[in-house]
């Protein structure tokens, strides 16, 4: 039987997949405490519909950075999707076109961004890691610009690989899949993998690099998503790194409304972790997100039945949000307020 929800896709993607696979996948880090909130605190959430407004149908295209999309729900950027299947990004890229939604790609991608770029059918975003060398930086701005990304995704929270010990007890048993074929022989740093400990002038300094918008995810302070507007950034993810880097912070929900407030509409805000339904959707939208970003269900999709798969998880969370827009009494997603929503005491 054909999964009814997004939940259903992950038992059977944990089944598809080899066990080490499955556990870089899913693992959360230290005791996952923070990977459990991002559920937890969508549930806290009450969703406080309006009736009688004529509502039956709802309309859910919005722009991101000027780029049309049919719904608010685009493609986190996460690694080596050919561990789940094959044809890895290209397939999940394939997907999000046919859909209409936006997809971002990985550094950490198992396909070339210029591969990947080919088997686009819709808009794509280039999330950079820095590892430890300007250089290697430069040259992947100028790989994406050059292959039509649409603009490049700053992860900023990610100074060293989180702890996450449900993979580290089985990371030697990893298929030789793993490879990051995005990294051209000439792309990688010659000793350290890690990610870099970067500064402000160091995202002063990419921006130097391209004329494409600059977007930084992994902000959960207020007081930092100010000096990311002071410095033009163009967008901002809300974001914990869906629970993989520092475990205890607030779940990505949590932190929306004050990075919203702080940000007061000179950067378009975005929301990543948890969202697991298209209610999830809805009450970020409400709280202020331009759209948000879906990461593990995708590659559940994926690992389940290739691109079909992926596409129908996307199909899954947009038919949800577009019931409970109507449900709601929500005729378009700029109706959005955050009276939508309340916190369960």
């Amino acid at each position: 039987m054909e999964p009814l929800n997004v939940r259903e896709y992950e038992a059977l993607a944990r089944e598809a997949m080899h066990p080490a696979a499955w556990a870089y996948v899913s693992a959360g880090s230290d005791d996952e405490v923070t990977m459990q909130r991002n559920h937890a605190a969508f549930e806290r959430l009450e969703i406080l519909p309006r009736v009688l407004r004529g509502v039956d149908t709802a309309d859910l295209s919005t722009t991101v950075l000027g780029t049309a999309v049919d719904f608010p729900i685009l493609i986190s950027p996460m690694g080596v999707h050919g561990l789940t299947h094959p044809e890895g990004e290209c397939a999940t890229a394939r997907a999000a076109g046919s859909i209409g939604t936006l997809m971002s790609v990985s550094t950490a991608s198992s396909r070339s961004l210029e591969e990947i770029s080919a088997s686009a059918t819709g808009p794509l975003w280039f999330q950079l890691y820095v590892y430890r060398s300007r250089p290697f930086a430069e040259r992947l701005v100028h790989r994406a610009e050059s292959a039509g990304y649409r603009a490049i995704l700053l992860t900023v929270d990610s100074p060293l690989w989180g702890r996450k010990e449900r993979f580290l007890r089985v990371a030697q048993t990893l298929p030789e899949e793993l490879d990051y074929s995005s990294l051209d022989d000439e792309d990688l740093p010659e000793e350290e993998s890690e990610p870099a400990a970067l500064t402000w002038d160091d995202v002063d300094w990419i921006r130097s690099l391209t004329d494409l918008p600059l977007v930084l995810k992994g902000i959960l302070h207020p007081d930092d998503a100010v000096l990311a507007v002071e410095r033009g950034i163009s967008g901002i993810v809300v974001s914990n790194h869906g629970g993989r880097q520092l475990d205890g912070v607030p779940a990505s929900i949590e932190a929306l409304p004050a990075i919203v407030e702080a940000v007061s509409g000179r950067a378009e805000v975005y929301l990543d972790g948890g969202i697991r339904r298209g209610t999830d959707a809805l009450k970020a939208l409400a709280l202020g997100a331009r759209a948000v970003f879906v990461g593990q269900p995708v590659l559940w999709g994926l690992a389940v039945n290739g691109e079909a798969g992926a596409r129908r998880v996307l199909e899954l969370l947009r038919d949800e949000f577009g019931a409970a827009m109507v449900l709601a009494g929500q005729p378009d997603v700029a109706a959005l307020r955050p009276d939508l929503v309340a916190w369960k005491p």
